[in-house]
């Protein structure tokens, strides 16, 4: 992948690149010099002729992602090339605490744009690496990024996964075959590709080939750790629980009893797993039903809730569909909590910014004709870093309701 793509943009084009943005768009491009195919090193100039930035090209909407921006001007995406970004990721999580705690070994290592990636998530499991593409042009790249994961971790390391099969398109599959486990390579290890890991002394069961997104839902550990502060005592829902976090947590601060409520089967198994093996499973009661159908038939008095819905929406077209489905859920719920009730409340839709999603609870409080106070304002971890040129990645956002 030596050949170089050479973009030049509209006049008044460059605007976001100079700030760093780390897209392209197919729209913002005067013209094209060169091999243009997806995966292919791509340098990108002003209308003026000025050299701006450095990345991968896709026949896409988002025809560039950007690596490297001036003066940088890296000759080739070699494996030094990856080590380096990596590097400066897993630096970025050592200043954070998470690279060598002893209560924790789950973190993200690289969260796309974030970390000057884009397209690129890469999570950490107690040595188990997952890696999800989610741009058919930086797939190519994906042994050399391995090769980097090696030399970062050495010793440390004890597999690799690719799971990006579930973010990039099905026809691009036609020709490339799902890689599963490329170091070891090979079959699955002992366990199906299930490993256990820890966060905050808490034991997780990951099923890295079989969960949801990399196996386990990292971004909501601060927010676990502050369910902890108001759980004890409680009678709490969590529903849309997948493998249960949130319930253990609160389980373990002292919760009088905790529902985990998920339409999967497979998912209350992981949840009732996670449990036992934490010893928290006496006050745990397991759920499997849709969460719009148990709200409205529940007569439970739940002193705390918790929505954590999969993104409702993933594109802008379906944006309303969305928001009309946060609010419906929402007002079930506000419907039906306990007087003098917590309800933590989330999105993780990048297409619904805060203000969106604060205006759309907003307009469920009302429905429900309950007074409604915002004690907190919620977000990803650290290990999930926003790029202040790309407030598109700020994609979890989440509020403590205090139900009067």
């Amino acid at each position: 992948m030596n050949q170089v793509l050479k973009v030049t943009l509209r006049s008044g084009k460059d605007e976001a690149v100079r700030r760093f943005h780390p897209w392209v768009f197919s729209g913002a491009i005067k013209k094209m010099e060169g091999p243009a195919f997806d995966g292919c090193r791509t340098e990108v100039f002003s209308n003026k002729g000025e050299y701006l930035a450095c990345g991968i090209y896709q026949d896409a909407s988002i025809a560039v992602r950007l690596l490297a921006f001036a003066p940088e001007r890296p000759e080739g995406f070699s494996p030094a090339f990856w080590l380096e970004k990596l590097q400066a990721a897993w630096q970025l999580r050592r200043q954070c605490g998470l690279t060598h705690s002893k209560t924790s070994n789950i973190y993200r290592l690289v969260h796309g744009e974030g970390d000057h990636l884009p397209g690129l998530i890469i999570d950490h499991y107690d040595g188990h690496l997952v890696i999800q593409i989610h741009a058919t042009g930086l797939y190519g790249y994906i042994d050399q990024i391995a090769e980097g994961l090696r030399a970062l971790y050495g010793q440390g390391l004890k597999s690799i996964y690719d799971k990006s099969r579930e973010t990039l398109p099905e026809p691009f599959w036609k020709d490339n075959s799902s890689r599963g486990f490329i170091h070891p390579a090979g079959d699955l290890p002992a366990g199906g590709g299930v490993v256990e890991a820890m966060e905050n002394n808490l034991r997780f069961m990951i099923d890295i080939p079989g969960g949801q997104k990399t196996g386990f839902f990292i971004d909501q550990r601060e927010n676990r750790m502050l369910l902890s502060h108001y759980a004890p005592g409680k009678k709490i829902l969590n529903a849309f629980a997948y493998s249960g976090a949130f319930s253990v947590y609160a389980l373990r601060a002292g919760a009088r009893e905790v529902h985990s409520l998920d339409s999967s089967l497979r998912a209350t198994q992981l949840c009732q797993q996670n449990a036992t093996i934490n010893r928290l499973e006496e006050k745990h009661r397991i759920i499997n039903s849709d969460a719009m159908d148990y709200l409205r038939s529940c007569t439970e008095a739940y002193d705390l809730m918790i929505l954590d819905p999969p993104a409702y929406a993933k594109h802008q077209r379906v944006k309303h569909k969305a928001v009309q489905g946060y609010k419906r859920l929402n007002l079930q719920a506000l419907k039906v909590i306990a007087p003098q009730s917590l309800l933590f409340t989330f999105s993780c839709s990048q297409v619904i910014d805060l203000n969106l999603f604060k205006s759309t609870i907003t307009s469920a409080a009302i429905l429900s004709g309950r007074k409604v106070r915002i004690l907190h304002q919620l977000s990803q971890g650290p290990d999930h870093p926003t790029s202040i040129f790309h407030p598109e990645g700020h994609y979890l956002k989440g509020l403590v309701l205090h139900v009067d």
